[in-house]
């Protein structure tokens, strides 16, 4: 078989990702404080992009700019101009100001206060015991025994190594770990410095004078039973009444199992919402949260640099450009980021009215095959829109992806969404006796007389979506 060179033409079409498009796709899928983050870099790395500024003057400006002079393009900016009065005594106003006064003295002497001394930062853990236990001023040797059992701490406030392992890798006498240990076990917040939860509930139960009671009997010797909530095992080994078991359960109740949470220095995450849905007369309103995103525009000295008359370098006139481009793309991804997202609001409320006149029970089945071919957009986009994005609403904030669900079929009535059933599902939960909380079961039964066929595994896959815990352990004595 011989071979040989041969030429020949093919036509084929070919699905290209030009950077425009993706610029605009990234943006898209990205949180509001991830779009906030993009701007604020983007400003920092690209000359040609900058802020508009969002003050009174400039709204002035904008609706009453000065008529331009007759020589001057319709494009030209409105400058400020000020100007200096000639009958000004300028003699006079820096021999004021030139003479020293008594707080421009002591201005001087003073040394301003440092930046640090106005900057707040939360108190560790760790810097809260040791702060207390410096204040009993003990001697050198326990200073680092305390300084390496504060130091092994979980964020929760148990101590996680065994003082052997301590003792041996620091080569200090064990016996000095457990008196320092012993003292730090008295400090706030109650319970610290603990090596397991038992421990922990006895010194908050010590703390409270319950030693040697009987909620230190439960908490040392029955504690299994405690958490499988089996009260008959309870009063049988303690040879004691319900009621005198139940008011003892509710001492340990109020215990905190993690004395180092309110140390947590974990931020708080604060949801902003990306759109805004108002009722008003009767009809729903929908507006775009833009407070806190920057508003961009091109400069304008880079925009009028090629209608100088001078010709720049060639690297420079190409640099300048493609920031000119990119600027550009951005801007207009911005805009069509937010279109899109008031697009979808608008067919999430078409599809949804019934749950922002009502509530969550009244919510629709929806898949994202419905918004997308409401709006003529791809399901990939949709997603994209949706992830991570919250709207405040009159039943409260919610994701954008909260609105789609899947569909549960009645017997008699249509389909209804599997939110509103985990909603009569926690109703149902609420509303329960505590002394006989409904099984998975009896819920399964109770729904079918609404006319919702669902089994009893779904009751459970729906309790534990929920963070509900069993009927077993939502008993009360």
């Amino acid at each position: 078989m011989a071979l040989e060179l041969r030429q020949q033409l093919k036509l084929t079409q070919q699905l290209i990702m030009t950077p425009q498009l993706q610029m605009a796709i990234k943006l898209l899928q990205l949180s509001r404080l991830e779009l906030v983050d993009t701007i604020r870099r983007e400003l920092e790395e690209n000359p040609v992009l900058e802020e508009v500024p969002d003050t009174g003057l400039d709204e002035q400006l904008s609706e009453t700019p000065e008529p331009p002079p007759a020589e001057a393009s319709p494009t030209q900016e409105v400058t400020i101009q000020e100007k200096v009065h000639d009958d000004i005594d300028w003699s006079a106003f820096m021999d004021d100001f030139a003479t020293p006064s008594r707080v421009a003295h002591e201005s001087e002497e003073r040394e301003a206060p440092k930046y640090e001394a106005f900057v707040s930062r939360k108190e560790s853990l760790n810097d809260h015991l040791l702060w207390q236990f410096l204040m009993t001023k003990p001697p050198r040797e326990d200073e680092a025994a305390a300084s390496l059992i504060i130091g092994n701490l979980n964020r929760d406030g148990y101590l996680v190594p065994p003082l052997a392992e301590i003792a041996a890798g620091n080569r200090i006498p064990i016996e000095d770990l457990e008196r320092v240990l012993a003292l730090l076990q008295t400090f706030d917040p109650v319970g610290v410095c603990a090596r397991d939860l038992r421990e922990c509930l006895l010194i908050q139960a010590r703390y409270l004078g319950f030693d040697g009671t009987i909620v230190a009997q439960i908490i040392s010797e029955h504690l299994p039973n405690l958490e499988k909530k089996n009260y008959k095992a309870i009063c049988k080994a303690l040879k004691a009444e319900m009621d005198e078991v139940a008011s003892a359960i509710s001492v340990i109740r109020g215990m905190e199992p993690r004395p180092g949470r309110q140390f947590s220095e974990d931020p708080p995450q604060y949801i902003i919402p990306d759109i805004y849905v108002h009722k008003v007369d009767n009809e729903f309103v929908i507006v775009l949260n833009d407070d806190g995103l920057p508003k961009l525009r091109v400069n304008s000295l880079f925009k009028r640099s090629d209608g100088r008359g001078r010709r720049l370098p060639n690297d420079a006139q190409d640099y300048i450009q493609d920031k000119m481009r990119s600027a550009a793309w951005l801007i207009k991804s911005i805009h069509q980021r937010q279109k899109t997202i008031y697009r979808v609001m608008e067919s999430i409320l078409r599809f949804q009215r019934e749950f922002f006149e009502k509530g969550i029970a009244h919510m629709r089945p929806m898949v994202l095959r419905d918004v997308a071919q409401d709006i003529g957009m791809h399901e990939s986009t949709i997603s994209r829109v949706t992830t991570n994005k919250y709207a405040h609403t009159p039943q409260g904030i919610f994701e954008l992806k909260y609105f789609f669900n899947s569909s549960i079929q009645r017997d008699e009535g249509g389909a209804i969404a599997s939110a509103s059933v985990m909603e009569k599902i926690r109703k149902l939960i609420a509303a329960e006796d505590p002394q006989r909380p409904y099984s998975d079961d009896k819920i399964a039964r109770i729904l079918k007389q609404d006319n919702i066929n669902i089994a009893r595994r779904t009751v459970a896959k729906y309790r534990e979506m929920m963070r509900v815990l069993p009927s077993s352990k939502r008993k009360q004595p």
